[in-house]
């Protein structure tokens, strides 16, 4: 109760803020928290928790957790829901016979937002599909095509830090929401955003027939669905190579293991330290396989006591996914996502053509990338004569591309981004870590069959379909304002406009997908969507590079992706290295300024 607590902060309306939260919120914990925020007079903070909402961005939202409406929490997950619901009424007359499926990760308070999320539905008579147990993200989608749901929810922050938690969307395709439906349900968040009388009633979850958990179901079905891409099982049988494995303190162990059983593989080699779902993640500072070495440390050294080539690595929610090759002077390859994209779309060309012939026709065969991955599927489709579509970035525009292509016919093979998510087959229309791992491992199998190993391969595919050379990183950037300046800064570089030269390199391109500029465009007008809310600007140089700056959706962080295509006749790849890391260099000095803005490199 609140009516007898005085808040005085100094600052009225932020004292209403904060009576409103209170009257809000029944969770004792972040109750207590605003309270202790309050008393101290944190004006700062407080402005920071309760001024400023979480917005559906990537599919969803992800925050840190804590108390106000800028974190994730029991208010904001109900506020959400309560949104979300108000807006599938709107979009499905029969959304009470379709359904939502719901599940969670191990983290702190996940179980708990997807039983919050959950009542809220059965409260209005529309029945949920709510894991009983933590599962991989996959799982979702799957299971919202499965059952003909309208919508489904997975609690998870994927890769981010400890503190962090999330509520990620997929509509009634499989795929991650995209507008118009994120701006949809946002507006119907905010005209919702006082908790109706039942929504903190979570006991409905364990007393409604409306209720049922599917999770023997997906999981029976979903090994049984992706094993339509375990085509050399016998290989796998006798496989030569010891694959070890890392759950990176998430939910993947069970779901690998029993991936490379249905495959016919030998038990998986585990890293120990890792194997067990763990919300504070002891053993890393980033449960990000995509970190690279230092995130995988512990793989390799358990790798190394147990002669292992090969190592797969899972996020903390299964969806992306890492490799790894033990070279021969001992040390290890981490391949980045760009180089398992090329092995992955090699390997699906070959399978689709050992299925259906060498001379099947590929006109309806597509590959599909996002803009800031390699072009290498397009190079691949090129020589094989199938298509390559290329999207914006991130998995919700892959995945609804898939959808678009599927209904007109169309075959979609394999679809990737750069930052290690892989969606081989369509079996899920999103990025999917589990089939990823055992689909590579398979891979290499038959390579070590005909005495080849990952690198040599990818080194083949260089050969054949040109060397691509890419530098990617990126910098933090805690500050909004200063990331906002720089990017208006690279706009008016030149007499008011973007640069036409940067060091010794010429632009001949340039793409603005938060303005909606494209000088490769007669009209100068982008084909791609823009969006104002995020930042991203394309460079095409002279030499053939291609240079993307742009915001993370989800993290404090300024990115860039370079690339350069070469053409198979141009055999000097140190020459193509060289050239490419300075003008990175360049770029990043003339450009991004990191010690004018104080930006944080990324360290390993």
């Amino acid at each position: 109760m609140t009516e007898n607590i005085t808040i005085d902060t100094g600052c009225v309306g932020l004292d209403k803020k904060v009576q409103q939260w209170l009257e809000w919120d029944k969770n004792p914990e972040t109750r207590q928290e605003m309270l202790d925020l309050a008393v101290k007079k944190d004006v700062g903070e407080l402005k920071q928790r309760l001024e400023k909402r979480l917005t559906f961005g990537t599919a969803g939202l992800r925050a840190p957790m804590g108390a106000g409406y800028s974190r994730m929490n029991d208010l904001t997950v109900i506020q959400s829901t309560q949104g979300l619901l108000r807006y599938l009424e709107q979009q499905f007359d029969s959304l009470k016979d379709k359904g939502a499926v719901i599940s969670y990760d191990h983290r702190y308070n996940s179980k708990r937002f997807a039983e919050l999320s959950a009542c809220i539905f059965l409260h209005a008579g529309v029945p949920v599909y709510l894991f009983s147990q933590i599962t991989p993200t996959p799982f979702v989608p799957y299971g919202v095509v499965k059952y003909g749901c309208a919508v489904g929810i997975m609690i998870t922050p994927s890769h981010n830090p400890k503190g962090d938690n999330g509520y990620k969307v997929f509509w009634d395709n499989g795929a991650q929401i995209i507008p118009p439906h994120d701006g949809g349900i946002a507006s119907c968040i905010d005209n919702n955003l006082s908790p109706w009388s039942n929504s903190w009633d979570t006991s409905i979850t364990e007393t409604s027939p409306l209720c049922k958990d599917p999770f023997r179901e997906v999981y029976d079905d979903y090994y049984k669905d992706i094993q339509i891409h375990c085509r050399h099982r016998s290989l796998n049988k006798s496989s030569p190579l010891k694959f070890t494995y890392t759950a990176m303190h998430g939910v993947g162990t069970e779901f690998a293991i029993n991936a490379f059983d249905v495959f016919g593989f030998e038990p998986l080699v585990l890293v120990k330290e890792q194997v067990d779902p763990d919300p504070d993640f002891p053993t890393v500072k980033f449960p990000n396989p995509e970190e690279g070495k230092s995130a995988l440390n512990l793989a390799i050294k358990t790798a190394n006591e147990n002669g292992s080539t090969v190592i797969l690595a899972n996020d903390p929610d299964a969806d992306r996914c890492a490799v790894a090759e033990k070279q021969p002077d001992g040390s290890w390859k981490i391949f980045t996502g760009n180089e398992t994209g090329a092995l992955f779309g090699w390997w699906a060309v070959l399978t689709y053509r050992e299925q259906f012939g060498n001379d099947v026709n590929m006109s309806d065969v597509y590959l599909i990338a996002s803009t800031v991955s390699s072009k290498i599927l397009k190079s691949i489709a090129k020589q094989e004569d199938c298509n390559f579509v290329e999207t914006l970035t991130g998995f919700k525009w892959m995945g609804n591309k898939t959808c678009e292509l599927q209904q007109q016919g169309k075959k979609v093979l394999f679809a990737f981004e750069e930052a290690i998510g892989f969606m081989y087959g369509t079996q899920v229309v999103d990025k999917d870590g589990i089939s990823a791992a055992v689909i590579l491992a398979e891979m290499a199998s038959y390579l070590a069959s005909k005495n080849i190993t990952l690198t040599q391969q990818l080194d083949d595919i260089f050969k054949r379909y040109g060397y691509h050379c890419s530098e990617n990183s990126y910098y933090l950037c805690y500050d909004p304002d200063t990331v906002k300046s720089m990017f208006e800064r690279i706009r008016k570089y030149e007499d008011g406009k973007h640069p036409s030269k940067i060091g010794p390199y010429s632009i001949i391109g340039v793409r603005d997908l938060t303005t909606g500029y494209d000088s490769n465009q007669p009209d100068n007008k982008a084909i791609l969507p823009t969006s104002k809310s995020s930042q991203m600007i394309t460079f095409t140089f002279e030499n053939g590079c291609v240079a993307t700056l742009r915001t993370s959706g989800t993290e404090p962080k300024i990115k860039y992706y370079t690339e350069i295509c070469a053409d198979p006749s141009k055999t000097d790849r140190d020459a193509i290295r060289r050239e490419l890391h300075d003008l990175v260099k360049v770029m990043v000095e003339e450009l991004m300024q990191p010690a004018v803005n104080n930006l944080i490199a990324k360290t390993d």
